[in-house]
């Protein structure tokens, strides 16, 4: 249903409520494309890579990021604010002090949002926000997100116009309505990098059981969950799916939120028959405490309340918007384990550059054990396939695996490799500086960066990896120039028994090897050794 919608006069609130700020001081803003990257989003499906020419010579390392990383500091401020958006208690949240009266401004929506359609208005939407606009928990999320929250919402703002586009045009290509679009922005903020405390990630938010349902790997290497274009892919799907269930973007929604059994369950025992909008019927179901939690009760509400102001910022005091643009980008096929950095320096660009390309190698290594797209550059595809095919195994990728000794602290450890704090915390998705004794940590070291450490022996093990490793999820690392060990890295649904049984060695062993008993639990993505 597509309403037009007229000017709300909501310019005193707005300047009002832009005097309200966080205690959270705006941290600066990530590095955006500039001018000449603006492109309209490609296909997903790269080109032909030509075959590698001479090899020519490579351009400097590219820098390290600095310990002040702007977008990881954003990446935190995001985590904190959405935790605390998804569990906020409502009821007792401190009011937005304003200079008119709530009830002004709601007797003024409800004048203006009650004409009838189509009357002269600059938006329009493509989900029913009209029937909605004037509704006590719409209003206080507009009020919210206009005022103690504004310095976040901005950022949304800013954030949307790179996935805009991308995102729209999926969902219509799915037959949904483009403006779901605010969903994402309700639930990461559009940052694909965001992680919440229950462990959903990415810009759709996914857990791992739901994202590998809908497609998308979530493993040792790779989490499509941190790709905006493939997880915008499941959750168009999921979405699809929830609302063929329910017939409903609404309930959808909820269920998108509070999972399909909470509203399947409520629908069950609760007496909506008499309903014949099935939008309203989230808003019944939401009237009471007995069918959803307070953040799926204040999901829908949060949804339109963003739909309404995304749409129309200025109206609503938000103007000078830096807004980002969308990514341009080459593709080119990778057939073995190479660093990002690595992969950032032969295209002559930062780090942090192909790590926005490519947030899905969360360890910021593509995988050994198989060939993958890597999004690169626009221009750069000739010439970093030409690179990579006569750059030596040895310079493609060191990982160094340190296991943490009492007392050490990320900044020793950093010192001790040359490589920044945040570095290791981004490889190892530490949202702190917290480490314990015994923990396992993932070095990012690549090529010449590569410094060995002099730690006690067992507490690190450098990793070169190549074609050669042994199996496809296992791996040789070296401990000193005369030791030489097997790892493996577990997979889904794999086993001790499997795993010794592949490797031809006594579980008995494998056991005594990993310190582990015949009722130890493995999961996927953990390191096992394997006995000689």
């Amino acid at each position: 249903m597509t309403r037009a919608l007229p000017l709300l006069a909501l310019s005193a609130l707005a300047a009002c409520a832009s005097a309200t700020t966080t205690a959270v001081a705006p941290a600066p803003a990530p590095e955006r494309a500039s001018a000449s990257s603006v492109a309209v989003i490609p296909v997903d499906t790269p080109g032909t890579v030509a075959a590698p020419a001479a090899a020519p010579t490579l351009p400097a390392v590219a820098p390290a990021r600095s310990p002040a990383d702007p977008a990881m500091l954003a990446d935190s401020l995001d985590d904190a604010f959405l935790d605390s958006l998804h569990s906020l208690e409502t009821d007792t949240a401190a009011a937005v002090h304003v200079a008119i009266p709530r009830e002004a401004v709601r007797d003024e929506a409800a004048s203006l949002f009650g004409r009838p359609v189509g009357t002269s208005a600059a938006a329009t939407w493509d989900i029913d926000v009209a029937s909605y606009a004037t509704h006590e928990r719409v209003q206080y999320w507009m009020d919210y997100f206009s005022g103690r929250s504004r310095w976040h919402f901005e950022r949304y703002l800013e954030r949307l116009g790179r996935y805009d586009s991308m995102i729209r045009t999926r969902l219509g290509a799915a037959g949904l309505p483009r403006d779901m679009i605010y969903l994402a922005m309700i639930e990461s903020g559009f940052n694909q990098n965001a992680r919440s405390r229950s462990g959903a990630v990415g810009l759709w938010q996914f857990m791992p059981s739901t994202g590998r349902m809908y497609g998308l790997e979530v493993g040792a290497w790779v989490d499509d969950r941190r790709d905006p274009y493939l997880a915008t892919n499941a959750a168009v799907r999921f979405l699809s799916d929830l609302n063929n269930k329910f017939g409903s973007l609404y309930l959808a929604a909820a269920a998108y939120n509070g999972g399909p059994g909470r509203v399947q369950r409520g629908l069950r025992r609760g007496d909506f028959g008499d309903i014949e909008n099935r939008d309203q019927v989230f808003f019944a179901m939401a009237e009471g405490n007995q069918y959803f939690r307070r953040e799926t009760r204040d999901y829908v509400p949060k949804l339109i309340a963003a739909a309404l102001m995304a749409k129309e910022p200025e109206r609503y005091g938000f103007t000078g918007l830096e807004v980002w643009t969308p990514l341009a980008y080459d593709s080119t096929i990778v057939g073995f384990a190479v660093g990002l950095d690595v992969l950032a320096r032969l295209a002559g660009t930062t780090r942090d550059a192909m790590e926005e390309l490519n947030p899905r190698f969360h360890r910021g290594v593509t995988p050994p054990d198989r060939r993958v797209w890597v999004r690169l550059p626009v221009g750069t595809a000739d010439s970093v396939a030409a690179r990579l095919a006569v750059l030596p195994t040895s310079e493609r990728v060191n990982l160094v695996i340190h296991f943490v000794a009492r007392g050490e602290t990320l900044s020793k450890i950093a010192r001790q490799y040359g490589v920044s704090v945040d570095d290791i915390k981004s490889a190892n998705h530490l949202r702190t500086s917290r480490i314990a004794s015994g923990q396992r940590l993932v070095i990012p070291t690549s090529g010449a960066r590569l410094r060995t450490p002099s730690a006690r022996a067992g507490q690190t093990s450098s990793r070169s990896w190549s074609r050669t490793s042994t199996g496809p999820s296992s791996r040789q690392a070296t401990s000193g120039p005369a030791a030489t060990r097997r790892v493996h890295v577990v997979r889904e649904g794999e086993t001790l028994g499997a795993i010794a049984e592949r490797f031809h060695v006594s579980l008995a062993s494998l056991l005594r090897a990993n310190n582990m008993t015949s009722r130890s639990v493995i999961r996927p993505g953990q390191s096992i050794r394997i006995p000689s």
